[in-house]
């Protein structure tokens, strides 16, 4: 009896401190979008591992492997090169079959994105009546690992980001395609 009352007693002295020391948790983010166009012309426009070339924020890139698994890309977000903004990530599935690839990010400084441990996911599905439905989500924890993090680096900042990214990325396809129906 005294070592079940010692045992409720140790558990709820240390549950409260527990709790402050739980950290980050992962961080969800799915944005779609439909397009006018079929699926086979949308995934041939975005399909390519190496070809980021379709979002708004890529002035340049460069990479190695094409689309075959632990292939690289390195995406550079100014004119400067190396030396400005950029965001290196390797291929880790890919199925033209599916027409979906997803990949996960080695490098980048969280003044660029605010995040770690940054896994995603692109892939193309038609759309019942035509069309296609471009799905991009992902997943990861903020830029800052330890508790009471900066506004800049918190798990609002970073799906903020990550939305962003993505949204602007399928803007994009809406833009070259159109919507259905329109």
């Amino acid at each position: 009896m005294k070592r079940r009352l010692f045992l409720a007693a140790s558990a709820a002295i240390l549950a409260p401190g527990l709790a402050l020391a739980h950290g980050p948790t992962r961080q969800k983010v799915t944005v779609t979008t439909e397009v006018a166009a079929a699926p086979a012309e949308v995934w041939a426009a975005i399909g390519n591992f190496q070809d980021l070339g379709w979002h708004p924020a890529v002035v340049s890139q460069s990479g190695e492997g094409g689309n075959a698994i632990d292939a690289t890309r390195q995406l550079y977000l100014s004119d400067q090169g190396a030396e400005g903004p950029m965001i290196s990530e390797i291929l880790y599935k890919f199925s033209d079959e599916k027409m979906s690839y997803s990949y996960r990010i080695t490098d980048v400084a969280v003044e660029v994105l605010p995040v770690t441990n940054y896994s995603s996911h692109l892939t193309v599905k038609p759309l019942d009546g035509g069309g296609s439905l471009v799905e991009w989500r992902g997943a990861f924890y903020r830029g800052y690992p330890n508790n009471d993090p900066p506004e800049e680096l918190n798990d609002a900042a970073a799906i903020a980001a990550v939305t962003a990214v993505y949204q602007a990325g399928l803007d994009a396809l809406v833009e070259r395609f159109g919507a259905p129906g329109s």
